[in-house]
């Protein structure tokens, strides 16, 4: 049988997430594949580089967390398509996975054209956090 949490336990759990990697944390918006996990080293060339709100998840609900704020580029830093993230504080990696477009909506990130040329605006419209176990 697989572990199961309550809705208390699985909001604590998200909530703590956040609070480990602390306000203001970095995306980073690559080309190609994230690499094996979070300790290998960063893979592709970066797109942007977006400093998150300071509070940049809502709090926990049923099991699940959602960005908080604008997660915004003005001006992306090269071209090319995106293909993954990481959120980073310093040059630690705490959070990556894929993106899509918001039209494909299969990505871990979503945003409204991953396809970027050198600086085009973009923004995130979607980044969910779901704690399994329920």
């Amino acid at each position: 049988m697989a572990f199961q949490f309550s809705t208390a336990v699985r909001n604590a759990w998200l909530d703590a997430i956040e609070a480990a990697i602390g306000a203001s944390p970095t995306l980073e918006i690559r080309t190609g594949a994230a690499p094996a996990n979070c300790a290998a080293a960063d893979s592709g060339t970066v797109l942007a580089t977006v400093t998150l709100p300071a509070d940049w998840m809502a709090a926990a609900a049923v099991g699940a967390k959602a960005m908080q704020g604008t997660w915004q580029d003005a001006s992306a830093d090269a071209s090319g398509t995106a293909g993954h993230f990481r959120i980073k504080v310093g040059g630690t990696c705490h959070i990556q996975g894929s993106i899509t477009s918001t039209a494909v909506g299969t990505g871990d990130m979503l945003i409204d054209n991953p396809v970027l040329a050198a600086g085009q605006q973009f923004n995130v419209t979607a980044f969910n956090l779901t704690a399994s176990g329920a």
